[in-house]
């Protein structure tokens, strides 16, 4: 996946409070596992009405709007159903980063294995960015190197799990971040069959290479 080190783009204020997974990435988006076709999905019954046409009203649909890369959402963020589709569909979309003070439990350990990056802040401090946008929106700059979010001459600190940086910052998911443990894994399995060689079946030798 995409690795996230420092990323600038506009940001778009969404301040509801429990938007769920069923309205980020609507039902009928969920056919296929393929990852494919999901950016037209996000947020589609906001995005479009009834029959078809552009709700010009919903922020992400603003000509400003074209360069979105960052959500400043309300609390507990991607509650509801587990649906992956939902992380998938904003990174399809060009959503890098989401800042808020909470989020759905299931949501985020998608958005960390995915590589969409869940900032969260205090409420008051989600409060004084949203206060610096004009209109619901701004450009922001998030470097996840320096934990620092910039935006026009203010800058803002925030802290975060030192193992999703570093999985974020590396591009890994759980399974690349296993792997890059590999050779201490192959030097324990060694030694483990070395005092109980009766577990190791000659036939099925299919330890880490």
């Amino acid at each position: 996946m995409k690795g996230f080190v420092r990323e600038t783009g506009r940001v778009a204020a969404m301040p509801g409070a429990n938007i769920d997974t069923d309205v980020i990435m609507p039902k009928a988006f969920l056919k296929g596992i393929d990852r494919s076709g999901l950016a037209v999905g996000l947020f589609h019954d906001l995005r479009f009405d009834e029959t078809g046409a552009v709700r010009s009203d919903f922020i992400l649909n603003r000509p400003d709007m074209a360069d979105t890369r960052f959500l400043l959402v309300g609390p507990n963020f991607g509650c509801g159903s587990s649906r992956e589709h939902a992380v998938w569909g904003m990174l399809q979309y060009g959503i890098r980063g989401i800042i808020g003070s909470s989020y759905g439990a299931i949501f985020a350990d998608n958005a960390a294995n995915n590589g969409l990056l869940l900032l969260s802040l205090p409420v008051a401090e989600v409060a004084a960015l949203a206060a610096q946008l004009e209109d619901g929106a701004g450009d922001m700059t998030i470097d996840l190197e320096a934990q620092r979010i910039e935006t026009g001459a203010q800058a803002t600190g925030f802290d975060i799990d030192p193992a999703t940086r570093r999985a974020l910052m590396l591009g890994l998911d759980r399974i690349g971040e296993t792997l890059t443990h590999a050779d201490r894994i192959r030097t324990f399995e060694e030694a483990y069959l070395a005092r109980k060689p009766w577990l190791m079946d000659a036939g099925s030798d299919e330890r880490i290479s």
